[in-house]
């Protein structure tokens, strides 16, 4: 089941679950619209992976599989 994270691990945006700007890796570490297409240049900082539109669960589908409620420390971009 893929784990909808609550925030970008570059800036700390919250991403609720039904949000579109979400962007996910393979590993599904989680970065916002603005961060993904900014200072990350669509490439996860975590294993270099690319960057996808997060999927969006179904509100029904979340009551039985809720998304992630732990935050995601914010890691420092890449330079």
């Amino acid at each position: 089941m893929l784990e909808l994270r609550p925030n970008c691990e570059c800036c700390d945006k919250d991403l609720p679950p039904a949000s579109p700007d979400a962007r996910i890796c393979s590993f599904e570490c989680t970065f916002c619209v603005d961060c993904a297409e900014g200072v990350l240049a669509q490439h996860c900082p975590n294993c270099a992976g690319e960057l996808v539109r997060r999927p969006i669960r179904p509100a029904q589908a979340l009551l039985r599989h809720p998304a992630a409620t732990q935050r995601y420390p914010v890691s420092a971009p890449p330079r």
